[in-house]
Parts: C-alpha cells; sequence; structure tokens
C-alpha cells in the first residue's frame, strides 16, 4: 500500500506484465534494468509524458507549499533508496511523491550576509519575496540580527503569502512537526530581529522591548488571522506558574494564557475556534462545527516519526484535517505545511530519522494530493536550505543506504558507511594515528550519529542550491535557476494574490 502510494517506479513499464516476444529469443520481462527495451521505454515514456502536457494557466484558488527543512538534494536521493528498501527493491529507481511532479527548478539560498542560510533568512525569503539576515524573521536586510529597535520599526517589517491570502479573502495554515513559533513557521506571521525571541522569556533583560513571536501569532495582524495552526511548541503559550495537559510547565514569564486568549480573539472576529492537544481529538474535529483550530500537540517540538506515540499526529493527518478546513472557503486557501525535523535529525547526524522524516513529508505531499483539484490547486514542494551530508562510495545495488559501503575500505583498510557528514557531532577521534572502527558501531541504532569529518557540537547546513517541484496551474514558472525569494512573487501570480504581477492583472 505504502509503495503504491508513496512511490512511484520511473518506467511505467511491464505494461501488465508482459513479456518482450521475439522469434528464437528468450522471454523477458521490460521491467528488467539488464534489459535495453527497458531502457528505452522508459525514456520514450517520460518524454511523451512531457511532450503531451498541456500548461495549465488557470488561475489558482487553492496554494500549499511544503517545505522540507533542510532536505538537499542528497536527502531526497538516500530516502529514495531507504523507502525503496523497506519495499523490496533496490530503490534508486523509484521516486517519492512530488518528485514525479511535472516542473522543477533550483533556488538559490544564501542570506544577505551570509553564504549559507539558516531557517530565518530563507524563510522570509520563500514566504515574503525578500531576502534577509541571518537569524532574523519577517524583515529586510536593513535590521541585523537582535536589533529590537529595527524590529520596532514598522518601515523594515515584510509580509508575504500569508498576509496576500488574506487579504484576498482566502482561508491560510500553518502545519509543522517543530514548535509553530520555530523559525521556518514564524516567518509566515512574524517580524523578529532574532528567531531565538519565541516566548518573552527569550527577549534581553535590558533596553527596548520588542513582542515575541508566539504573541504575534495570537495578537499579530497576519498571525491572529491564520485559521489552522498545527504543531508543537505548547510551552511558549503558558506562562511559567501554569502546568499544560501533560504536566509541563509553561515558558512565558509574562504570565499571559495566549491559548485563552486565542479563543477569545477568535470567537470575538465571529470564527468557530477549537483548541485540540491530542491526536484523537485532531481527528475527531468536526469541520463543521469548528472553522479554526490551533493544535499544540508537545511542549517543544513534535517527536520524530519513529519514536512518536498512539497520540501522536502524523504529518499526514495534520496535513488532511487543515485541508478539511480550509477547503470550506469558497474563495480557496494558502497552506504553508513544513516538515521540520528533517532539519533536526540532520544536526544531530542521524541520518536514519532524517531520512524518515523525509518518507513522511512525502506522503502527506500524497495525502494532499488525494484531497485537492489539482486543476486549481497549485502544489509546490521545495527546502529552505541544504546539509553537509553526503552520498558515496560505489556500492553495489541493493546495498543498505544506511550501512557500509561494500566496494571496498579505505586505504587505511577500515569501513566507511555510505552516508556521512562534513561537519557534526559523528565525529570520532583517531585512535593510535589511526581512523575510528566503524565496525565497532552499533549503526543500527535509531540514534546512531553517522560519521563527521570536523568535531561540532550541531551540524551545519550547507550552501548549495535546493531542488524545487511543482504541479497545478502556472507551474511552470518554476524551472529554472532562481533567487529563493522569486518562489512567492510567482505562487501570488498564479492565484492572483499580493501586490505585484498576477495572472488576473
Amino acid at each position: 500500500m505504502f509503495l503504491r502510494t508513496l512511490l512511484v517506479i520511473a518506467v511505467c513499464v511491464n505494461v501488465g506484465g508482459r513479456s518482450l516476444k521475439n522469434k528464437g529469443a528468450p522471454q523477458r520481462l521490460l521491467f528488467d534494468e539488464k534489459n535495453k527495451d527497458h531502457w528505452n521505454i522508459q525514456a520514450q515514456w517520460v518524454l511523451r509524458s512531457k511532450v503531451a502536457a498541456p500548461l495549465n494557466k488557470k488561475v489558482a484558488k487553492n496554494v500549499i507549499l511544503f517545505l522540507g527543512d533542510g532536505m538537499s538534494i542528497t536527502t531526497l536521493a538516500a530516502t529514495r533508496v531507504y523507502l525503496g528498501q523497506q519495499h523490496g527493491h533496490n530503490g534508486e529507481e523509484l521516486k517519492l511523491s512530488f518528485e514525479t511532479f511535472p516542473y522543477t527548478g533550483l533556488a538559490k539560498t544564501y542570506c544577505v550576509d551570509h553564504n549559507v542560510a539558516d531557517s530565518a533568512c530563507s524563510g522570509t525569503a520563500y514566504l515574503t519575496g525578500i531576502k534577509a539576515n541571518s537569524g532574523t524573521v519577517g524583515l529586510s536586510a536593513a535590521v541585523k540580527r537582535g536589533d529590537c529597535e529595527g524590529q520596532r520599526n514598522g518601515a523594515h517589517s515584510v509580509t508575504g503569502l500569508m498576509d496576500w491570502a488574506q487579504r484576498a479573502g482566502k482561508s491560510t495554515g500553518v502545519v509543522t512537526t517543530t514548535r509553530v513559533t520555530h523559525a521556518t513557521p514564524a516567518a509566515s506571521y512574524a517580524h523578529s530581529a532574532d528567531r531565538r525571541w519565541e516566548a518573552d522569556t527569550d527577549l534581553p533583560k535590558k533596553g527596548l522591548h520588542c513582542d515575541d513571536i508566539a504573541l504575534q501569532l495570537v495578537r499579530g495582524r497576519v498571525g491572529s488571522k491564520i485559521d489552522v495552526v498545527l504543531g508543537g511548541g505548547r510551552k511558549n503559550f503558558f506562562p511559567k506558574s501554569q502546568r499544560d495537559v501533560e504536566g509541563h510547565n509553561g515558558y512565558r514569564s509574562d504570565g499571559a494564557d495566549l491559548v485563552r486568549e486565542w479563543l477569545v480573539k477568535k470567537t470575538s472576529m465571529g470564527a468557530l475556534p477549537k483548541y485540540v492537544y491530542t491526536r484523537q481529538q485532531l481527528l475527531e474535529l468536526d469541520v463543521e462545527e469548528n472553522n479554526s483550530v490551533l493544535g499544540l500537540f508537545a511542549p517543544d517540538h513534535m517527536p520524530y516519526s519513529l519514536e512518536a506515540e498512539d497520540d501522536d499526529p502524523s504529518l499526514s493527518e495534520m496535513t488532511q484535517k487543515a485541508i478539511e478546513i480550509l477547503s470550506a472557503n469558497k474563495n480557496g486557501f494558502f497552506l504553508f505545511v513544513e516538515g521540520g525535523r528533517i532539519d533536526t535529525a540532520h544536526h544531530e547526524t542521524k541520518a536514519r530519522k532524517a531520512l524518515d522524516e523525509t518518507a513522511e513529508m512525502a506522503k502527506a505531499v500524497e495525502a494532499a494530493l488525494r484531497m485537492v483539484d489539482i486543476e486549481e490547486t497549485l502544489i509546490v514542494v521545495t527546502s529552505d536550505h541544504s546539509h553537509t551530508m553526503t552520498y558515496s562510495g560505489y556500492s553495489k545495488r541493493g546495498t543498505d543506504i544506511l550501512g557500509f559501503s561494500n566496494k571496498m575500505n579505505a586505504s587505511d583498510n577500515l569501513p566507511y558507511t555510505t552516508l556521512s557528514y562534513a561537519n557534526g557531532p559523528g565525529y570520532k577521534p583517531h585512535e593510535q594515528f589511526r581512523r575510528h572502527n566503524l565496525m565497532l558501531d552499533d549503526i543500527n541504532h535509531l540514534n546512531y550519529t553517522y560519521p563527521s569529518l570536523v568535531p561540532i557540537v550541531r551540524e551545519t547546513h550547507g550552501g548549495e542550491d535546493v531542488a524545487v517541484f511543482a504541479k497545478g496551474p502556472w507551474s511552470h514558472l518554476f524551472t529554472g535557476n532562481y533567487e529563493q525569494n522569486y518562489l512567492p512573487h510567482a505562487m501570488a501570480f498564479a492565484a492572483c494574490i499580493g501586490p505585484g504581477l498576477t495572472t488576473c492583472k
């Protein structure tokens, strides 16, 4: 079932199991990589599908932006193999759900002040259309990180897709597996000179006072109008003196109960709001009785999929419920969905978790495709930045992607893994001038930290371009190579929202 829905074989051959019939020659299945006809038919099928595909120039009633945080091209390639091998395939020949989209491009991810992006400046770029400084959210590059005065000066604030969609009368939503106040989702609604200012407790003790990100989600002009917010980060909405439903203390110092405030504000705006904190509550939510929902399912980030319990909703389940709620608006909707824990796993050099979270992202895209009319819904899938994981070694097909290269040992006669990192916590010091013997490690452990060249507490991002996949109205606008801040301009064009050029004007 998963193989059918999550992975698409890139060959579309076998043609009902038919074999190649030549007189006097042994019969061979077309789905056979040693058969030259396999490759000819595969390439011809792709060519014909591209030639026959008409350009969709309709107005995009709905827009869904999927963001795999840290989902590098290397991560995509490794995840294909990871997911394929779980279903008895080699894996390289398969595609993730969104890799079948007809149009792809490459986005350049650097910040204005750094050559390698963080999630704050990149989020500002692909959500507002403005490139920013590292560590800043929803502000132009006129504001440096930590500049509270610059944040308070509204002249430097920038808004984008979320604001434009709301002004056009569309419903809006944010779904993430991280804290809903984390840098990536925050860029859709907040203005912060420091991505770390998620709650008031994080703000500097001296100097000017700036609104924290959680506060802006509840009281901000854009944040308060978001109809669906699903993810983690519950602690940033409750005071330290209060415990949440799981017994965890809140983190706020100002005594504000922002969940209660959110419910009151939404009701005053004429909405029918609901606060949920378990998977069951989310799945049982009646969209006819509640047209706005705040779901905070963990005090911090949501758990990794491989460690999730029965009451933790998956990214797919949150995405489906969001679409179900937002689809009630006859004017359409804009939904931002982040698979955020790909990034945190890479920072820990836990490749197994990173690949699994990418697979979860592919499932969420597949779930969305089943629910929307792709003729009137533009779906864009991309990443904010890459990571330093590499995929190497000349291994034979079928070799465990999370295991050792089986071609040969290194020149020191010690084995090495197919996946490794340029830097990070997986560094192991040499022993008697020899590289650490990885055969002594339990590389099958869920939390195994993969080898790193340079010792660093947290692995860093990478600076190369990231892939962009698009399907639906005006998806052909997303081909080629472009700056990351181009993305929201193209999405706004297709949906007839925002102040710039659109297909309607």
